[in-house]
């Protein structure tokens, strides 16, 4: 019983320890284009590289690890929106609001 606890100590003490997965990288949105998210000063930078507004710069976002906040903007009809980003693995959880009140969520796959 003893060296099932400790086993399970250990492995729980690697997982906390593991690095969260990087925001960079390309991802299926949730209208199925691909968008580009890269380093650009000190931000992560959202452009579009396939569909109707490929090569339009979407969004910027600050933070690191799992969590970033910052703009979105709807390249349909160019309204700029407060947002957050939440990655879980191969999952970006993309959210844009309207005074805080008023928000949408979508999922974005990495690819």
């Amino acid at each position: 019983m003893k060296r099932f606890v400790l086993l399970a100590g250990l492995m729980l003490g690697a997982s906390g320890a593991m690095a969260a997965e990087p925001i960079e990288g390309s991802w299926k949105t949730a209208s199925g284009e691909t968008a580009q998210i890269a380093k650009c000063g000190g931000a992560f930078c959202v452009t579009l590289k396939t569909g109707k507004h490929a090569g339009k710069q979407i969004g910027k976002m600050d933070g690191k690890g799992d969590d970033y906040s910052g703009q979105i903007t709807d390249p349909a009809n160019d309204k700029t929106y407060s947002g957050s980003g939440s990655v879980t693995g191969n999952s970006l959880k993309m959210k844009g609001c309207v005074m805080k009140i008023l928000c949408k969520t979508q999922t974005w796959t990495r690819i």
